[in-house]
């Protein structure tokens, strides 16, 4: 079974040599996967901080290196960490570059008005 990130990774070595609808294409899978990568990670994330007070939660986003406070919630801090954590891993860094090259070609997933 493929995991994400194989399939990121492949859908991103096929990118450059795409046309501009396979692109869309390739874009469009990649995208669907970046989020479901995304979404998983988050919910390990929120188990990983679930049993810590607000105050060690705010702790570990500074030690993160994220800007927060006190007055943000829980769920807030839980995606922000989890977003920092999600933007470094191979899947990710992948999905941005793909997206990057395409947009430089003029292909993206939105259509212009």
């Amino acid at each position: 079974m493929m995991t994400t990130t194989q399939r990121l990774l492949d859908l991103a070595a096929a990118a450059p040599t795409a046309r501009d609808d396979d692109l869309v294409l390739l874009l469009r899978e990649a995208s669907e996967l970046y989020q479901q990568g995304f979404a998983h990670l988050r919910d390990t994330v929120a188990a990983r901080f679930a049993g810590l007070s607000d105050a060690d939660l705010v702790a570990a986003a500074l030690a993160a290196g994220l800007l927060c406070d006190a007055s943000q919630d829980r769920d807030e801090l839980v995606l922000l960490l989890a977003l920092t954590e999600w933007e470094m891993t191979p899947a990710a860094l992948a999905y941005s570059e793909m997206a990057q090259d395409a947009a430089r070609r003029g292909v993206c997933l939105i259509p212009e008005e």
